[in-house]
């Protein structure tokens, strides 16, 4: 089996575009095959795909993921397509999502949906249509196109679908109609049970983001525990967090958070939580860290290089060096 290595800016973002085409050209000097990116209240995700095609030539482009709610499915084939015009020669990984009633409602105004399989189920469809090239008329419960056709033109590389996804109805959607999942925030003893649920669906490939930093384990902990709360708190991710063994810890945090109390919140994150999903420590753990995952079934392991340490370009670099087999 072919592990591929991708890397992506998603943690990167606020520090900026040029600081995104910097990390670019690391992953390719140091050996990646994909660079990937994500959306929420930073950078726009195409436009820094577009320019990384051009700083790092050989990478594959994806994005991971952008919230299915802001764009038209006839809009996003139309924006992959252009990506994949652009590096013809090179794979784009279209990953999508059903993101968040925070990032989407509240941060952008979109309508979130209370029929989220049927919405990812219909969004898929339309795009795959559209991405045909083929005149497309499509009616559905959430969408509707009257005889849409792509006018950009694309040789016989198409983008890949790709889903994010966490909870089993959605992990097996995924295995059905897309061309991977993409997993996130889990520790990797729970990648065999996730991808249990992919297969009930399909074959489709397994995707993951590996969180992980080259830095001080202890000065930083309290940075990871406070990236890990801000997600969850949102129920999708904490009843997967719930799933993959940490039940203790979201009653706590949920009864914390209940009571606005951030700071005890954020305690409520054990020690074995926060190690079994944020790798932090030196050079030889990163690269552990991240075999585990592989070692687990994981076919594209993401290296998502958390910016925690006193030098924050550093230690994106050392993180990223580390993380991929020599």
């Amino acid at each position: 089996m072919t592990i591929s290595y991708g890397v992506s800016s998603a943690p990167v973002q606020t520090l900026g575009a040029p600081f995104q085409m910097n990390l670019a050209r690391w992953a390719e000097e140091l050996g990646y095959s994909s660079y990937w990116i994500a959306e929420a209240n930073a950078t726009e995700g195409f436009a820094v795909l577009g320019a990384a095609s051009m700083a790092a030539p050989t990478l594959g482009l994806g994005t991971g993921v952008l919230a299915l709610q802001l764009r038209t499915p006839s809009l996003t084939a139309m924006a992959a397509a252009t990506l994949q015009s652009l590096a013809p020669d090179r794979d784009v990984f279209l990953g999508i999502g059903i993101s968040s009633p925070v990032v989407a409602g509240q941060w952008h105004g979109a309508q979130y949906s209370d029929r989220p399989i049927a919405q990812m189920r219909e969004y898929v469809a339309l795009v795959r249509e559209c991405l045909s090239g083929e005149t497309v008329s499509f009616s559905g419960d959430f969408y509707t196109v009257k005889r849409f056709r792509l006018g950009v033109r694309m040789g016989e590389r198409k983008p890949k679908l790709i889903i994010g996804a966490l909870n089993p109805t959605m992990l097996a959607v995924a295995g059905e109609i897309a061309d991977g999942v993409l997993l996130n925030y889990l520790p990797a003893s729970h990648v065999p049970w996730s991808i249990e649920q992919v297969r009930r669906g399909g074959n489709a490939d397994i995707y993951a983001y590996i969180h992980c930093a080259v830095t001080d384990r202890d000065r930083y902990a309290d940075a990871g525990r406070k990236d890990l709360f801000s997600y969850a708190v949102v129920d999708a991710y904490g009843n997967n967090f719930s799933r993959a063994g940490f039940g203790d810890d979201i009653i706590a945090l949920r009864a914390a958070h209940a009571e606005r109390n951030r700071e005890g919140s954020v305690a409520a994150i054990s020690d074995r939580m926060l190690d079994a999903i944020q790798i932090l420590g030196d050079a030889a753990h990163v690269r552990a860290g991240v075999q585990e995952y592989v070692d687990n079934g994981v076919t594209v392991p993401i290296v998502f290089p958390c910016p925690w340490g006193e030098d924050r370009a550093a230690t994106v670099r050392a993180t990223m060096a580390a993380a991929i087999p020599a």
